[in-house]
């Protein structure tokens, strides 16, 4: 039989088709130490796929619907890499005016002029795609674009933000039980964490829940992105072993990531929590600077209790008195942590969000309402942990010195979520 015979009993489009979907699924599980390398064999498996794809005889590609599909082939392939290729982007433009109703065609000219820098003529195919049919891969496309949007300054982007949630929503709808809509879901509260300035904490757990429900498909098990963002939600909602654990398991699936960097770091600041604790807890200076604490007052509406008293969680009606020690240092910007002393004596970490690094100085002497009280204790890789934690979400639930904190006194945190066309 001649090879043009034994081509026309193959479907060589299908299989084309099949080679780009191995190539995508290689893009998005292979994560070698030396990213190079993931590049060289990318390189060599798109070379094999455009091959294969050359060899389907014109007569197969002749009518509009085909030559489409074939230019879309192509532009797909090309486009597998990180980097802009303008070639990639001709062949998608082509497989588009072929076929306007070629949806995937549309999704991939969309990331391909993201690549370029384009992000308004981006967002323009994914939404001409979605005006034809629902899609949750293009709604997931679209929201993680509107949070790089809200990312490169725009006039308002907390309500970007905003629709990025409501399309990662709608995404999820369309298919309750699809890990990367609920991956997409959680990227998108926790930026608006950042967004809107890292204090509330109800994004973070609203996006821990999206995050552990994408975890119970099979699918994103190979995602590193996914336990990397998890792991920055728990540090910032202060579960330390979680978040530990979660940067470790991130480093181990893609070495290229700086989850390795991220698990030093927060070593680091446990270590400085835990010594400052031993070392600026001395008693005698805590009895002097405590005894000046039982003078202060209190709105009638808010019960004064010791640290000791209080219970996991938001502690309401409640209010802690205390007396700042230090001011302890660390690499993130966000939260502020001080050592800080009640009036039974007692020393307590206190994290702050969203305020500015100079408010709060060593002397004062801080009332904290309804504060959200946690007792860390936990071992990692042999030291062991064990602090008292308040953690301050709101500029509003503190007194400095008696007097409410001043609006200037607030700072946005930079966004921290990963933002990459895929």
């Amino acid at each position: 039989m001649s090879g043009q015979n034994q081509n026309e009993d193959r479907d060589l489009m299908a299989e084309a088709r099949t080679a780009a979907e191995d190539l995508y699924d290689l893009r998005d599980t292979y994560f070698p130490a030396d990213p190079e390398e993931k590049i060289s064999k990318l390189q060599t498996e798109a070379d094999l796929a455009l091959k294969l794809l050359d060899t389907i005889p014109f007569e197969q590609r002749k009518l509009p619907t085909q030559r489409a599909a074939y230019e879309f082939l192509r532009g797909k392939i090309l486009d597998v890499f990180p980097d802009y290729r303008k070639e990639a982007e001709d062949h998608l433009s082509k497989a588009v005016k072929l076929n306007p109703s070629l949806s995937d065609a549309w999704l991939c000219l969309g990331n391909c002029i993201w690549k370029k820098g384009d992000l308004l003529s981006a967002k323009n195919c994914f939404t001409l795609a979605l005006n034809k049919a629902p899609n949750k891969k293009i709604l997931c496309q679209l929201s993680m674009l509107e949070r790089r949007l809200a990312q490169v300054g725009t006039d308002d982007p907390a309500q970007i933000v905003e629709e990025s949630i409501r399309h990662a929503k709608e995404a999820i709808t369309l298919d309750v039980k699809d890990g990367n809509s609920w991956y997409n879901l959680g990227n998108a509260c926790l930026t608006s964490f950042f967004i809107t300035g890292a204090w509330d904490h109800n994004k973070l757990l609203q996006s821990l829940k999206a995050y552990q429900n994408a975890e119970k498909d099979e699918c994103m098990k190979s995602n590193p992105d996914l336990y990397f963002n998890c792991a920055t939600v728990n540090k910032y909602l202060e579960y330390y072993e979680r978040a530990l654990s979660g940067f470790e398991a991130a480093a181990s699936k893609d070495p290229g990531l700086n989850a390795a960097e991220e698990v030093q770091k927060m070593v680091s600041l446990l270590d400085k929590l835990e010594n400052s604790l031993k070392i600026h807890s001395r008693a005698k200076r805590v009895a002097s600077l405590a005894s000046s604490l039982a003078d202060v007052n209190l709105n009638c509406s808010y019960e004064k209790a010791a640290i000791n008293l209080l219970t996991k969680g938001r502690n309401k009606a409640v209010a802690v008195v205390g007396k700042v020690l230090l001011f302890i240092k660390h690499e993130n910007l966000s939260p502020l942590y001080y050592l800080v002393c009640d009036s039974d004596q007692t020393c307590f970490i206190l994290s702050v969000y969203g305020l500015r690094v100079d408010a709060i100085k060593e002397g004062d002497h801080l009332t904290v309402l309804e504060p959200c009280y946690s007792a860390v204790d936990f071992s990692w890789k042999g030291k062991h942990y064990e602090f008292k934690s308040i953690r301050v979400d709101f500029l509003e639930q503190i007194l400095l010195n008696g007097k409410a904190l001043a609006p200037h006194q607030a700072v946005r945190t930079s966004i921290h979520a990963q933002h990459k066309p895929p």
